[in-house]
């Protein structure tokens, strides 16, 4: 099996636990743990000399020595699994020296995995851009820039949910400011890099894994079309 077809088998195996888990009692730190176990031991298995970078587990530096290593998110979106929602998703990627080569985000509630190998084609964009913001803290940069351009803004839950939906045609814009890590963001940009969207840091520059810090606080993904006038109103705000 190839690195694609894996990702997006363990993140559907993954997506089918946590579905369960759900439906039995919605506990996120209990969906949390088994579906972090069930993504290590598939990749271990299938991909036993790669190191593997997971929300859920220490970090082991010796990755950083590594061309290929895999970043996982286990459940993104805690919150939203807890209450019942269907806006979070299972984040499985392989980066290979620094670049997100390889992802696969599951969106199980919906029944659907998306993955880098086979990105849907681009619905066409709407008129005023859909932008996707946090549900809970919306951060004052994105509601200057929805304002600027202007854009209509949406709420919801975890990062992979927000980016499949612009991969979806469900938005066309995704900007974050409020802090994320390498694990929210690398499977949703491979997948959306294969869909030929934009994506990188909100100052443009690229977005670089299998850093020392798990830190990667900013995200931009959007219709190409939107890149340029998104990057000018951020810098601006920033000044």
């Amino acid at each position: 099996m190839d690195d694609a077809r894996l990702a997006h088998a363990v993140a559907e195996a993954a997506g089918k636990l946590l579905l369960r888990i759900q439906d039995e009692d919605a506990d996120g730190a209990r969906g949390d743990h088994e579906a972090n176990r069930l993504i290590l031991d598939m990749l271990r298995e299938a991909r036993p000399d790669d190191p593997i970078l997971s929300e859920e587990s220490a970090d082991d530096p010796a990755r950083l020595a590594s061309r290929r290593v895999w970043i996982v998110d286990p459940l993104d979106g805690t919150r939203e699994f807890a209450e019942g929602r269907d806006d979070w998703a299972v984040h499985v990627a392989l980066a290979i020296d620094g670049v997100p080569a390889v992802g696969a985000v599951a969106l199980p509630r919906r029944g659907i995995t998306l993955s880098s190998d086979a990105p849907p084609a681009l619905k066409p964009a709407v008129t005023p851009p859909r932008m996707l913001v946090s549900r809970t803290r919306p951060s004052a940069l994105c509601a200057a820039v929805s304002q600027a351009l202007p854009a209509d803004t949406v709420g919801m839950g975890s990062a992979g949910a927000k980016a499949m939906a612009v991969v979806l045609g469900e938005a066309e814009i995704y900007l974050h400011s409020g802090g994320q890590h390498q694990w929210d963001n690398c499977a949703p940009v491979a997948v959306a890099l294969a869909a030929g969207l934009h994506a990188s840091r909100i100052d443009g520059s690229p977005l670089v894994y299998n850093q020392p810090g798990s830190s990667l606080p900013d995200l931009l993904i959007c219709r190409r079309e939107f890149a340029d006038s998104v990057l000018a109103l951020v810098a601006r705000h920033e000044l």
